[in-house]
């Protein structure tokens, strides 16, 4: 017999301490965004395949889990991503001829982990700006993304800076079939020299001398130099690398403690970005905790191909490798019917403390509060007292 406590392998229950901190960055994340002019935005666990998988290739698809829908016959897709949906929304129900911005938070599901240990049930958070075209986006969204994880306690990130329209402007003139493309990008995405020169060994020879090339152009700022040097001199290159020296100029100069690097051949969700692409890690980490950058396609299904920039990241990572916080503090009471008693309980809760009344027979159970201060009765009065 099954033991019916056990869940499926990469789902797992939040606890306590994890789930009031996962809580508390949540809240921190959206009042942020909406000091940036952010709107919140959410859009349904649900939907018709189609619709969420617009314009992002074959990765997310075989993230996505499908079923079918018993009311209409036709088949749904539990959302592995939430920018879609976003970009629907700007789309049709919003419809705006202006900037809109727009932030969400909200569970996604992958039928696999993204990596080693990873849950198949990240809780997202993102922010997207439609309709600026100018690289003011893209800078924005990085800095918004860069005080989020100044809140999560993360001091001292590294931006990964790179861009599609280098691959592009690569394979300008010549001709990949969806698979072969995707073949590409992850052989260069890996640095695997032996599979880059498999999959361009019928493209002209410049092609796979620049693929080459570009396979090596990763590191500090001395990149987009060699890159300038060494790379075709061709409009989408110049264009790509002007935007990432922009780009970098503006946040060193701002953030000076972001260690800023590029990986131009780096095209993790290449399908997907249409220009400028960034990562956020954590210093010394290997998994990003942060991505985004241009998907000016993303709404183009909807009718609305206008320009878009964002990022998105997990809450329950980023909570992972956040600063670590104490239980929180409490106010011990005990349990009684004495009006005056429940009626200093209520007045210190609506302040804003957390009171935890101790129920009769569990005075000393351990919890996740650090009661720091307990209400006693002093003189005939319900008064605060120092534990």
């Amino acid at each position: 017999m099954s033991s019916a406590w056990l869940l499926p392998e990469h789902i797992a229950d939040v606890l306590p301490s994890q789930a009031r901190r996962i809580e508390e960055l949540r809240r921190d994340l959206l009042d942020m965004a909406r000091g940036y002019g952010f709107e919140l935005v959410i859009p349904p666990l649900l939907e018709h395949l189609e619709s969420l998988l617009s314009g992002t290739g074959r990765e997310l698809n075989l993230k996505t889990f499908k079923l079918v829908d018993q009311l209409s016959g036709r088949t749904l897709g539990l959302r592995a991503d939430t920018t879609p949906q976003v970009a629907r929304i700007d789309a049709h129900l919003l419809n705006r001829n202006g900037v809109t911005r727009l932030a969400y938070c909200g569970p996604v599901l992958h039928t696999r982990p993204e990596r080693l240990h990873a849950t198949r049930e990240p809780l997202q958070f993102g922010a997207e700006i439609y309709g600026h075209a100018g690289l003011e986006a893209e800078l924005e969204v990085i800095e918004l993304a860069l005080d989020g994880l100044r809140a999560a306690g993360i001091e001292a990130p590294v931006l990964d800076l790179g861009d599609a329209r280098v691959v592009r402007g690569l394979l300008d003139g010549a001709s990949l079939p969806a698979e072969r493309l995707n073949d590409l990008t992850a052989a260069l995405a890996h640095k695997d020299g032996e599979a880059l020169a498999a999959v361009t060994a019928d493209l002209p020879a410049a092609t796979r001398q620049g693929f080459a090339t570009l396979m090596r152009l990763y590191g500090g700022a001395d990149v987009l130099a060699a890159a300038r040097s060494q790379l075709p001199a061709h409009r989408l290159i110049t264009a790509a690398l002007d935007d990432l020296a922009w780009l970098a100029s503006h946040v060193r100069r701002a953030h000076p403690q972001v260690r800023v690097g590029f990986d131009l051949a780096d095209m993790s969700g290449y399908a997907y970005y249409s220009g400028v692409r960034f990562a956020l890690y954590g210093a010394g980490a290997s998994d990003s905790l942060v991505r985004g950058g241009r998907y000016d396609e993303v709404g183009a299904v909807f009718g609305r191909n206008r320009p878009a920039a964002g990022f998105s990241l997990d809450l329950k990572a980023l909570v992972e490798l956040a600063a670590p916080q104490g239980p929180r503090a409490a106010i011990r009471a005990p349990w009684g019917e004495d009006a005056a008693l429940r009626e200093a309980v209520r007045g210190l809760r609506a302040q804003g403390e957390t009171v935890v009344c101790v129920l009769p027979g569990h005075e000393h159970e351990a919890q996740e509060f650090d009661c720091d201060r307990e209400l006693a009765l002093v003189d005939g009065r319900w008064a605060l007292r120092a534990l």
